[in-house]
């Protein structure tokens, strides 16, 4: 994919922001979340011949911008800071989109993506089902070939059922995912298809204004050419292939959710005055509730650049990468809104702010698209063998790019430490155990996105902010290897007090804690950063 010009990227951003202020204003989002209503008339304004936001996900063959994996991201995060529900319900259409994208041919996705441009279709992705959430692979719906009089299939005949599908109950398009002969398959279903119909609305805890509902396919007979593709049992691979977008959106959602929730904080510390003076002069509230928050979030944006960056220049099988970049951004997310409920104290915990439904809204990015502990089952998985296989080089390699970019030193000893612990873990197979799988995959988000940070502040002429951030955040994984592979090798009873000294020697231990040294200072200048200057940096 490519990217869209700078300045027609800019443009669109800044259209949505207008359109933010115009048509999402404080009362408007009160009123979606507390009515749990769909904003039909918000999104098809988006949809609609002036604003025809929607084009940006589609290939310019269709009618479309052609925006890349980059332009994804960044309307995704600047929607996520108007409304996470809103952003949900319009951008799930690019991912019910993404299978004709990717699976369709020619004649499919000309037919299929034109009507989309043209007509400004709300489309729907039917994937999750009531007993097969991530696992794709167990699916129960299933689609019956339905044979003509020359024993050529003429049709399909579809049946099952689709468990918390957004936009089910208002779009026009449905893609499916369902298990024909030849294998797991999508097809396109158009809503007024006999034998479709949709649930209850789910009453959600957050994320109110996108419409959540059941899919129900009842012996639904559609003609043999809306199997994508033409080739039965391509679903699952043509799933695969988007998991580095889908995830990246996902990201960006947590991103600017945890962002928009922060700068509020920000904001209001510098307003409240607590024994003479404002909470933002004070540590308790930016060592605490502020100034760790803003690191991580910048972190998670830098890896989704470099994420974005690689997908945009062509590379495949990112799927890892983007379930680095899910977890990092949206546990961040999530954090970084719980802190400012607690930043405006009991102000937070009321409406009138809106930290309260922030919170609320982004809990969901954690578990759609593939739960946290989802993609610490990939993330484990892959690096260990990556680690295994190249016999310490893929963190080696990484902690070598941190420091031909003349990036912080502590993020390289980090990588360093990290190959050293999954080569010491693999010895007794100790990442067979979950937990220590888990573990092992959060020290690899930690330790990648501490490098994305790195590599960008050094490139960055001198940025105060990006360097100090990339001094803690590269500090704080450092250390985290160093505690969690001492924790988990002792917990296991694995290793002699030999093995185990070897093992802090390897990673070089002493080093891993020193890179503390001096962070009380280093804090006090980040919490002066953001009390100078706007945060986050206009992109």
């Amino acid at each position: 994919m490519e990217q869209l010009h700078g300045g027609t990227l800019g443009f669109v951003l800044n259209t949505l922001r207008t359109f933010g202020a115009r048509r999402l204003d404080k009362d408007v989002r009160r009123q979606l979340d507390e009515t749990d209503a769909f904003p039909h008339e918000v999104i098809a304004e988006m949809l609609g011949p002036e604003m025809g936001l929607h084009l940006v996900f589609l290939p310019e063959e269709a009618g479309g911008l052609g925006g890349g994996a980059y332009d994804l991201f960044r309307v995704s995060e600047e929607m996520a800071r108007l409304d996470l529900g809103v952003a949900t319900a319009f951008l799930a259409i690019a991912l019910g989109v993404d299978p004709i994208i990717v699976g369709g041919t020619p004649e499919q996705r000309q037919k299929w993506l034109g009507r989309i441009a043209e007509e400004g279709l709300i489309v729907s992705y039917g994937v999750t089902e009531p007993t097969a959430g991530s696992n794709v692979a167990s699916l129960h719906t299933v689609a019956k070939p339905v044979m003509g009089p020359d024993g050529q299939v003429t049709a399909y005949r579809l049946n099952g059922t689709k468990q918390f599908i957004t936009n089910a109950g208002v779009a026009q398009i449905y893609t499916i995912l369902a298990k024909a002969p030849g294998g797991p398959s999508f097809f396109v279903v158009e809503r007024d298809t006999p034998g479709l119909s949709v649930g209850a609305d789910e009453l959600k805890h957050g994320i109110r204004a996108s419409n959540t509902a059941q899919v129900i396919l009842e012996d639904v007979e559609i003609p043999a050419d809306q199997l994508l593709g033409g080739v039965e049992g391509e679903g699952l691979n043509q799933a695969n292939e988007v998991f580095g977008f889908t995830r990246l959106m996902v990201a960006a959602f947590g991103l600017g959710a945890g962002e928009e929730s922060l700068s509020r904080a920000i904001a209001y510390g510098k307003e409240r005055e607590q024994f003479g003076s404002p909470l933002i002069a004070k540590q308790g509230f930016t060592h605490k509730l502020i100034v760790p928050h803003a690191v991580r979030l910048d972190a998670a944006r830098a890896y989704c650049e470099y994420v974005a960056g690689r997908l945009d220049s062509g590379e495949a099988g990112l799927q890892v990468e983007g379930s680095v970049a899910k977890l990092f951004a949206t546990e961040a997310g999530n954090a970084a809104a719980d802190a400012a409920i607690q930043a405006h104290g009991g102000y937070g915990y009321t409406r009138e702010y809106e930290v309260e439904k922030i919170r609320r809204d982004v809990r969901i990015t954690t578990i759609y698209e593939g739960t946290s502990e989802i993609q610490q089952s990939i993330i484990g998985a892959y690096r260990w063998r990556q680690t295994v296989r190249s016999k310490g080089g893929f963190y080696r390699d990484m902690a070598a790019e941190i420091r031909d970019a003349g990036g912080e030193e502590a993020a390289a000893l980090a990588a360093e430490a990290l190959s050293e612990t999954i080569l010491a873990c693999h010895r007794t197979r100790l990442p067979h155990q979950q937990f220590v799988l888990f573990e092992l995959a959060r020290l690899s988000a930690e330790v990648e996105t501490g490098a994305a940070l790195a590599i960008k502040a050094a490139g960055a002429d001198g940025d105060a902010w990006l360097g100090t951030a990339a001094r803690l955040h590269g500090g704080a994984a450092a250390r985290d290897v160093a505690a969690t592979g001492l924790r988990v090798l002792s917990a296991s009873g694995r290793y002699s007090s030999e093995e185990l000294a070897a093992w802090r020697e390897a990673v070089s231990f002493e080093k891993l804690l020193a890179t503390a040294d001096g962070e009380l200072t280093i804090m006090d200048g980040a919490a002066k950063i953001l009390e100078a200057n706007d945060w986050p940096a206009e992109q």
